[in-house]
């Protein structure tokens, strides 16, 4: 007999949504403070420049993602990057989920600008936020 059945509750699903809503604050506040990197390519210079910035790096698919040879090789890639680079990685679903949170950001409003693209959030790249001057001078 296991704990669950004597207790007689299965909290997979609360801890699923726990995890679930962490995830989402933690993309919405690193949009906010302007760490967020989302885009395979934009993330792909990023950590080609910078992979030390890097803390988590976010892989979303789809169903219809699935097929995709091209985005399957750029995850391929990342991840070999990523843990060359010890950079924690976690694999999503729900690409609307994503879009529906980050999808728009103050400057581009897509009711100001209809021909923009929309956001590609097959990868999402969260940096550690850089110290201002004035306290970096201190820390020596």
């Amino acid at each position: 007999m296991t704990l669950e059945e004597v207790v007689g509750c299965d909290n997979t699903d609360k801890k699923m949504q726990t995890v679930n809503q962490a995830l989402e604050e933690l993309l919405v506040t690193a949009q906010r403070q302007d760490c967020l990197t989302a885009g395979v390519y934009e993330s792909a210079k990023l950590m080609n420049v910078d992979p030390d910035s890097v803390v988590l790096c976010l892989l979303a698919t789809d169903a219809e993602d699935e097929d995709d040879i091209a985005l399957q090789i750029h995850f391929t890639l990342i991840q070999a990057f990523c843990c060359d680079n010890d950079i924690n990685i976690v694999r999503v679903s729900g690409m609307q989920r994503l879009e529906q949170l980050l999808g728009v950001n103050e400057e581009d409003d897509s009711s100001t600008n209809t021909n923009k693209e929309p956001r590609d959030f097959h990868c999402i790249l969260i940096t550690v936020s850089a110290l201002k001057p004035v306290l970096a001078g201190t820390l020596v």
